[in-house]
């Protein structure tokens, strides 16, 4: 018997994530991994990104528009999660899968979510615990934590919190980080081949920049900007940037690096996004990753990269010795990337261990859902646990 799992995806750095466990799904003995595309991936602003999932062979078997309010701002960011519980849920009624698997915390992924969980279809969640005290995201992902059946958080401290929420640890598996499995799989470009590719010179040293709003936080998206674009001034960076997402104020921040970069030809260059392959590449050649992406905090330390972490929205995860926090202020940005471009820094960079090793990060997931589905436990009703954490002094 196959059970159909439905990934759904709506950004890029969602689908670097969770292709190689569609990969894997689709190796497995009686699993028919079915992929939804939405959100950012249909719209022509931030890349129309579903073609990646084509190029990968991974034409999905619906794309379900959602963004027609637009991102500017939170009350559009509402209006699009009620108009994603309505078409996920009319989908998912007509096509109903075995099991809907999802990665992270926007709220398009809350709202499709929501939509399964209502429709009593069990949740499969990716990278649950995880706490992010500078974005909405993060009483997001602890909201499909709750609705989810099912849970692959990313480290220890991370499966101990998902199982203090009260899920039992029979259905949590830390099974490390997809995106460090990345970068210790796949063959990544050689400098040349990523310079001839993305048409910019990276025979001298160069940040890779990526900034999104704080949305829980009620800063300004620009101000901080301008922070972080004065202190390149002022170390005199080059820069390749990633453009921001679909959250409210990520218009004006992408709008901004346009001016920037066609004010400063050969200097500095952008991208609505660079695909997997290419990021990680940019990533493993430059003198720092830049901004407030969770990439800068939990990528970077599988590579030995310094990074810069600005602002709050990734307050409370996990931080290796490679990261430098600062706040959005131009001279605290300024000295921290001072520091991360120094010799000893790098150096103290490349010999961290990452906490986000798992091995075989996507096989165990797509084994351990076939073995869910497969038995009785995918059709009971969750309960709540309130027993001991292992790991924990009692």
């Amino acid at each position: 018997m196959e059970h159909t799992v439905c990934i759904v995806t709506s950004t890029r750095a969602e689908w670097g994530l969770l292709r190689r466990v569609w990969q894997e799904m689709e190796k497995t003995p009686g699993l028919a991994p079915v992929i939804v595309a939405t959100g950012a991936h249909l719209e022509s602003a931030f890349g129309r990104t579903v073609r990646e999932l084509e190029a990968d062979g991974a034409a999905p078997a619906a794309c379900i528009p959602i963004l027609r309010h637009g991102t500017a701002s939170r009350a559009a960011m509402a209006k699009t999660a009620a108009e994603a519980i309505t078409a996920f849920t009319d989908y998912f009624t007509a096509h109903r899968p075995d099991a809907v698997l999802v990665l992270g915390d926007r709220y398009e992924i809350f709202a499709v979510g929501a939509a399964a969980a209502m429709l009593c279809i069990p949740l499969i969640h990716i990278s649950g615990g995880d706490v992010t005290r500078g974005a909405v995201d993060d009483w997001m992902r602890h909201c499909l934590t709750k609705m989810a059946s099912l849970h692959f958080p990313s480290c220890e401290e991370y499966a101990r919190r998902v199982i203090r929420m009260g899920e039992d640890p029979r259905r949590v598996e830390n099974v490390g980080g997809l995106g460090d499995e990345n970068l210790r799989k796949m063959p990544l470009l050689g400098r040349a081949a990523l310079a001839k590719s993305i048409g910019f010179d990276l025979a001298k040293p160069y940040l890779l920049v990526t900034y999104h709003p704080e949305t829980a936080t009620g800063a300004s998206p620009l101000a901080q900007l301008e922070a972080l674009l004065g202190a390149m001034d002022d170390v005199n960076a080059r820069a390749i940037f990633t453009k921001a997402n679909a959250d409210a104020g990520g218009e004006d921040i992408n709008r901004r690096i346009d001016e920037v970069c066609a004010a400063n030809p050969g200097r500095y260059i952008a991208f609505a996004s660079m695909g997997a392959l290419r990021y990680l590449s940019a990533m493993k050649y430059c003198a720092a990753v830049v901004g407030n992406s969770s990439s800068g905090v939990v990528e970077t330390p599988s590579l030995g990269v310094p990074a810069v972490n600005i602002g709050r929205r990734q307050d409370g995860r996990i931080l290796c010795a490679n990261v430098l926090c600062c706040e959005a202020e131009r001279d605290a940005v300024r000295k921290a990337l001072q520091t991360a471009m120094s010799a000893e820094f790098r150096a103290a960079a490349a010999a961290v261990q990452s906490p986000y090793n798992g091995g075989d990060s996507a096989a165990r997931i797509a084994a351990r859902v076939k073995s869910f589905l497969s038995s009785p436990e995918a059709g009971e009703p969750k309960g709540f646990y309130d027993g001991p954490v292992p790991g924990e002094d009692a």
